[in-house]
């Protein structure tokens, strides 16, 4: 398995699907599974009973997660860019594809 590309807390725009255009921001990465939880996006409904710790039952709705393939890294411009690594001073750092930039550190 690769590097994960996307990591938690970046800004990603959704390539595919219901939410594609929208943009939000990545909650938690599943690398085994090859999926991401994104805030705001690919809201799941659960029907859930009534239970002692949830009297009152009702709707519950999360995030579910999303394939990794089907979210890019937000660049500057607002729209998705590919990441690749290159090793800078010695450090492995991501590189925007589009642009060149460095995105961490």
């Amino acid at each position: 398995m690769s590097a994960a590309k996307i990591k938690k807390g970046d800004a990603v725009v959704i390539r595919s699907g219901k939410d594609k255009g929208r943009t939000g921001t990545v909650l938690q990465v599943m690398p085994k599974e090859e999926k991401v939880v994104v805030a705001g996006i690919n809201i799941a409904a659960r029907h859930r009973k009534p239970t002692q710790e949830n009297p009152q039952g009702g709707i519950d709705r999360r995030e579910a997660p999303l394939h990794i393939s089907k979210v890019g890294l937000a660049g500057n411009d607002g729209k998705p860019t590919r990441v690749r690594f290159e090793v800078k001073d010695g450090k492995k750092v991501r590189v925007a594809v589009k642009t060149g930039e460095t995105i961490d550190g």
